[in-house]
């Protein structure tokens, strides 16, 4: 059974099929069919909805993709769509908004960029383009009206209104608080279940109990499985409710990053601690997709061409895994071991990432090469870890995706590169070795000879850079 809040109307739901996401549930289930399926695969935001959770005592509300949203995900939370915003025959002001500014053309991504301008007013303070732009750039527009929808965003952003969701946070923040449980909840329907943990004791016994689950967190992957492969996935735990997985911490010589924290939260909490990650994790996906996928989950999908493992990877970093009450750390460069296949046991998983402070250099940057800018998947990817003292390279931790079958650091690159000045000569011998660590598949994205000649002239990047011949604009333009 779950419970949640729909707008203001307490829903349980006793018997659902686990499999079923959010968005074929609000348009056969509760008949609101406001909210669109474009693609059902979190690329076009015109699914995109409003999730309400309790947050320090106050409500945070974010936007998600519903159609890579299961229905476990909305226990204790409030959910909103845009059939929701208005309130009698008044417009709610993100609405309003898009009216006066004639933000809609043929109208059917009309409701996804409403509730992520609605999402938006709701933390921003003030009008800020970056910030309006990074919110919607999960939402497309196929009739190109992106400049008054920039319009509405300004609008609404510099002429804040109380609206009724403002007015009924106390009561609202109460009621999310009253459907909290400590207790193991269980959603079965049409033969399937999902698990909903609150601890990571009670999440080792389930993983025993079932070692044939499937473990999700944002889904963002897994989901995909389910609404364009047409799986049916008959036993999930759930990990959203397991609050220690989502916590990061600092401390006098590591970073901690919780599993289950999601992709914002550890852009967040590395922003002025790890520069480089905070703004590479910027291009990893959009807002919608960064606020549900786990930094645990994107390393545990395995993919060759996940962006967060060979950031990983160049920072030396190592996993704690965990088994019952047994658990073990395992340095992530032994981790994967053939395409999307890893070091993981039968009811094992991967509770934090371990980063080590000394292993991090002041100059660690990590780029993609994509064919567009945003909410787009790596032809490419590259990070550079180096250290240097008195100009001669101390130590190099240089890692890829996209170019192997897992995500892999580049050895024979890091071994040319140590002990030697980085200069030209240097970088043309390591840019060659480069040939040694990796033959990159061709496919429809890019051919081999075009991926490992990206490779090596993100190496040679990397050394006009560190010597100043290039700004950080020039790099991050040349990478989109």
């Amino acid at each position: 059974m779950i419970q949640f809040l729909l707008n203001n109307q307490l829903v349980t739901e006793e018997t659902l099929d686990p499999n079923l996401t959010v968005l074929s549930y609000l348009r056969t289930r509760q008949q609101r069919t406001g909210t669109k399926e474009g693609c059902a695969s979190g690329d076009c935001g015109a699914c995109s909805v409003t999730l309400g959770k309790v947050v320090e005592g106050r409500i945070a509300y974010e936007t998600v993709n519903s159609c890579l949203t299961l229905v476990s995900a909305l226990q204790g939370r409030q959910l909103i769509t845009v059939e929701d915003l208005r309130h009698g025959r008044a417009l709610h002001p993100a609405q309003q908004a898009m009216v006066d500014c004639h933000g809609s053309q043929c109208g059917f991504c009309t409701p996804g960029f409403v509730m992520s301008l609605f999402s938006l007013q709701k933390r921003a303070e003030g009008w800020d383009r970056h910030e309006a732009e990074t919110a919607l750039a999960g939402n497309l527009c196929r009739c190109t009206g992106y400049r008054p929808i920039m319009a509405a965003a300004e609008q609404l952003c510099s002429q804040p209104v109380a609206d009724l969701f403002e007015q009924q946070a106390a009561t609202t923040v109460q009621r999310l608080e009253a459907l909290a449980s400590p207790e193991v909840q269980e959603l079965a329907g049409e033969g399937r279940r999902c698990f909903l943990p609150k601890t990571p004791a009670q999440l080792a016994a389930l993983c025993q109990a079932h070692p044939d689950a499937q473990l999700i967190a944002g889904g963002t992957d897994l989901s995909l499985q389910i609404t364009q492969q047409h799986k049916k996935i008959g036993v999930l735990i759930a990990l959203e409710q397991v609050a220690a997985l989502k916590v990061c911490s600092e401390f006098d010589d590591h970073y901690l990053l919780g599993a289950g924290a999601s992709l914002q939260q550890v852009s967040d909490f590395l922003s002025s601690r790890v520069p480089g990650v905070s703004e590479m994790l910027q291009r990893f996906a959009s807002l919608q997709i960064r606020l549900q996928g786990t930094l645990g989950g994107n390393i545990a999908n395995a993919s060759p061409i996940g962006d967060a493992s060979p950031v990983l990877l160049a920072l030396n970093a190592s996993l704690l895994l965990q088994t019952g009450e047994q658990q073990r750390s395992l340095p992530l460069d032994q981790f994967f071991t053939g395409y999307r296949q890893t070091q993981l046991k039968k009811g094992e998983f991967i509770r934090a990432i371990r980063i080590d402070k000394v292993t991090v250099s002041p100059d660690f940057v990590a780029w993609k090469v994509s064919k567009r800018l945003d909410d787009d998947i790596s032809a490419v990817f590259a990070a550079f870890n180096l250290q240097m003292d008195q100009g001669v390279v101390s130590a190099a931790r240089i890692a890829f995706g996209g170019m192997a079958a897992t995500p892999r650091r580049a050895y024979h690159c890091e071994q040319a590169l140590l002990g030697r000045p980085l200069d030209a000569v240097t970088v043309s011998h390591a840019a060659a070795a480069l040939a040694e660590d990796f033959q990159p598949l061709s496919d429809f994205r890019a051919s081999s000879d075009y991926r490992l000649k990206v490779a090596q002239n993100l190496l040679r990047r990397y050394w006009h850079r560190h010597n100043g011949d290039i700004t950080c604009i020039e790099v991050s333009r040349y990478v989109s």
